[in-house]
């Protein structure tokens, strides 16, 4: 007999021992163990009533069932073991917030850069140089024009979405901080770090939000040639400056008329490591205009914005700008592979390219030491894409949010959190911060009582 295969009663599993045991992975996992020694077990009537069986409901929950069994006439003395793994933390830590003063952390340890470099320095020893591939040989990569098209036109589709959204969903913005909050009232929270914050005590003054509150306008030097020369400190009114996931689509393939780029039809060919000279393209033929992949979208003025009518129309939006926002960030995640974005380790100046601009306009915490020059470093896809977290409303019509109760309430990206209020589904990757399965106290003194 399997004890795997049987549903027992919950009078049984009551008196079990349950053990936790956590391993050392990314991926949460727990196992419990269920032991019960020389008692009657008595079989379930309907199905689905056991703990297995009730498990097995949850969502995002692996089950795997181990078990002996000992059988006798009267008395079956069984232990079981479940291994419990789940693809999303229950709950993870907000994204720490890093004041002016501190400089942000590498992606990758130096001291792991470090070896790895002399780890390639070895096997490249007595070893003929290999080809360098694309993009660094100044060509495109083919495989990612389509992705830079869809990021390009992913990006248009959250900013014409969200201005209707916006028409619908209240959204607030403090007037002295970059704090926003997503509800028909701004929260209590004494969180305001703006000028004259001691004085009112830390508590916002909410006003309407904007955009550009809720979806950052990062911008990045527009670069003719991406293997050219770096832009020097004189160049820096010059050049234009044009929203950085533009810019990286633009020099992933994207054409555009207003932003012309070098197409490069033959590899570089590379004198030392920091100088090259282009190759003889005068035996090809003249390249012929060619249409784009895809047609490109372009943005609604915001004196043609209408908003959705009834709540069929902004949940079906809500869908539409939640998977448009989770486009780009994964398109623009998979070019930030193969094309490098620079980040400043203390200001958010950010660069696509190889090495990071000259100019001398980094105006964070001690620049003058630095003489106004940016410490680039790799970026991230938040470096790129912010996603301003936001605090999560568990309900819209329900009481507001209390000061007391902070600890128990989750945040959530805020296109997610407009997304959500306006009628779309939770993803899954976002329910960790969001403290789904967190209970939240009805007032203060049930919230002392919580251990």
């Amino acid at each position: 007999m399997d004890c795997s295969s049987c549903n027992y009663s919950f009078s049984t599993i009551s008196s079990c021992s349950v053990k936790w045991i956590e391993f050392p992975s990314k991926l949460e996992s727990r196992r419990i163990s269920f032991q019960k020694k020389s008692e009657f077990v008595k079989p379930c009537v309907g199905p689905g009533l056991s703990l297995l069986g009730s498990l097995q409901h949850i969502s995002n929950f692996d089950f795997k069932a181990g078990s002996k069994s000992m059988i006798s006439s009267w008395k079956i003395p069984c232990s079981y073991s479940f291994a419990v793994r789940c693809d999303h933390p229950q709950n993870a830590d907000f994204p720490r917030y890093y004041s002016k003063k501190e400089k942000k952390p590498f992606p990758v340890p130096i001291v792991e850069l470090r070896r790895a470099a002399r780890e390639r320095m070895k096997k490249s020893q007595g070893q003929p140089r290999k080809p360098v591939p694309p993009p660094k040989n100044g060509l495109t990569v083919k495989s990612m024009i389509p992705i830079a098209y869809n990021v390009f036109n992913a990006r248009i589709t959250l900013i014409n979405n969200l201005k209707k959204l916006l028409k619908v969903v209240p959204v607030h913005a403090c007037g002295f901080c970059n704090e926003i909050h997503v509800g028909p009232v701004g929260h209590p929270f004494k969180s305001c770090r703006g000028p004259n914050a001691n004085f009112r005590k830390g508590l916002h003054e909410w006003t309407k939000a904007i955009l550009e509150d809720i979806f950052l306008p990062v911008e990045a030097y527009h670069l003719y040639d991406r293997l050219g020369k770096r832009i020097s400190h004189q160049e820096r009114y010059s050049i234009p400056r044009i929203p950085a996931v533009v810019e990286l689509c633009i020099q992933a393939g994207v054409d555009l008329p207003e932003y012309p780029a070098k197409r490069r039809r033959k590899p570089i060919i590379r004198i030392s490591k920091s100088e090259f000279i282009d190759a003889d393209e005068s035996e090809l033929p003249d390249p012929e205009p060619e249409e784009p992949l895809k047609p490109l979208l372009t943005e609604i003025p915001d004196s043609d914005v209408v908003a959705p009518s009834d709540k069929e129309d902004i949940a079906w939006l809500a869908d539409q700008t939640l998977q448009a926002w989770e486009q780009m960030r994964q398109g623009a995640k998979r070019l930030m592979k193969m094309y490098p974005v620079r980040v400043c380790g203390y200001c958010p100046e950010v660069h696509i390219g190889g090495s990071g601009h000259k100019a001398q306009n980094c105006g964070a915490f001690k620049h003058q030491q630095r003489n106004g020059q940016h410490g680039w470093q790799r970026a991230v896809l938040d470096d790129l894409i912010p996603p301003r977290y936001v605090w999560h409303i568990p309900d819209v019509n329900g009481p507001p949010l209390q000061r007391e109760l902070r600890n128990f309430y989750g945040q959530a990206p805020a296109v997610v959190e407009i997304c959500i209020q306006a009628g779309a589904a939770i993803p899954d990757k976002y329910k960790s911060t969001m403290r789904m399965d967190v209970g939240i106290p009805l007032d203060i003194k049930e919230a002392e009582m919580v251990v």
